[in-house]
This record gives structure tokens, C-alpha cells and sequence, in this order.
């Protein structure tokens, strides 16, 4: 009868561990992928949230300046009418003529601030919209890449301690990761816990 030689145990606990760490360190590389692609998508969309922001403000002020002149030129119809009726009959012809061009003039520059500053308040709020928009997606990643970073960790203590189920919740943080990674690019749903 031939001898048969049986693998020593010890040797293939060995190698279990070492094709576990294996595909544990392969599995976590990918984590580091998914990691730095959420890193790249928040910082995008936060200076694509600070730009519109900016935007938004220079217009607000654009639109805040034009009410101004809007007021200053009322107040000065106002008070050329209230001159008007107070000196009218005593002035002289050439005089009162003057001053009614002017009320007329004021009259059209209050009436042009007004409609030329409503198309800069639309813009200002459009603005707005996209900052906020940009704003949700910068959430969704910086919860990606704590959801990731998480994961590394937990797979990097899974490999110490070849522990299979602390490589499961590594997997199940990574899933997160990469949801809020994929949410952030597509805003497909909004988190409940936002900004």
C-alpha cells in the first residue's frame, strides 16, 4: 500500500491566510480608487459650489446697486414734484419747463433701473440654484469618502486580525462609499440628514 502524504495544517492555515490577505490588500486598493475618485468629485463640485456662490453675490450686488439708483432718482422725482407744487405758479415759463423736463427725465431713469434689474435678480437666483445643487453633491461625497476611508481601516484590521466578518463590514462601508460617490455625480436622491 502506498503511503499517502496529508498537507501538515499548519501549512494550510498558511496559505489560507495568505490568499485571504491577498484579496483583502486587491480589495482595498480598489477602495483607494473609489476613495480618490470621491476625493476629486467633492473638490470639483466644492469649487463649483464657491464659484456660483461668488457669482451669485456679484450679481445680488449688481442687482442691489440698481434698486439704489432706482431710489435715488424717486427721491429725486419726488422732491422735484413737491417743488413743483409748492413754487409751479410763481416760476417763470422757461423755468417750470425746465423742471417738468427734468421730473420727466428722472421719471424714466427710476422706470429703467426698475426693469433692467429684475433679468439680474433672475440670474442672482439661478446662480443660487446652482450653488445649492453643487452643495449636495460636495455632502454626498464627503460622506462617500468617510464611508471609504472607514472601509480601508476596517480592511486593513480584517488582514491583522484574518477576520472574515470584519472584511464583510469593510465591504458594507464600501458600498456606502461608492452609492454616495455615485450619488454625488448623479443626484439621484437627496440625504435626509443634508445641508
Amino acid at each position: 500500500m502506498p503511503e499517502i502524504e496529508l498537507p501538515n495544517p499548519h501549512e494550510l492555515e498558511e496559505r489560507r491566510e495568505k490568499s485571504f490577505t491577498r484579496r483583502v490588500a486587491l480589495v482595498t486598493s480598489v477602495y483607494a480608487v473609489a476613495l480618490a475618485i470621491a476625493a476629486l468629485g467633492g473638490n470639483s463640485y466644492g469649487r463649483e459650489m464657491l464659484l456660483a456662490q461668488q457669482k451669485a453675490s456679484d450679481q445680488w450686488s449688481f442687482y442691489q446697486a440698481r434698486s439704489i439708483r432706482e431710489h435715488q432718482y424717486r427721491g429725486q422725482k419726488l422732491r422735484l414734484e413737491a417743488d413743483l407744487v409748492e413754487r409751479g405758479p410763481a416760476m417763470r415759463e422757461a423755468a417750470r419747463a425746465k423742471a417738468e423736463a427734468l421730473l420727466q427725465r428722472f421719471a424714466d431713469e427710476e422706470k429703467r433701473y426698475n426693469t433692467t434689474k429684475e433679468p439680474i435678480k433672475a440670474e442672482a437666483e439661478k446662480l443660487e440654484q446652482e450653488r445649492d445643487r453643487a452643495e449636495k453633491r460636495v455632502f454626498n461625497f464627503e460622506f462617500a469618502e468617510v464611508f471609504l476611508q472607514i472601509s480601508i481601516v476596517l480592511a486593513s484590521v480584517s488582514i491583522l486580525a484574518t477576520s472574515r466578518p470584519m472584511f464583510g463590514v469593510s465591504l458594507v462601508a464600501a458600498v456606502l462609499g461608492a452609492v454616495l460617490t455615485g450619488n454625488g455625480f448623479r443626484l439621484l436622491f437627496t440625504l435626509p440628514f443634508g445641508h
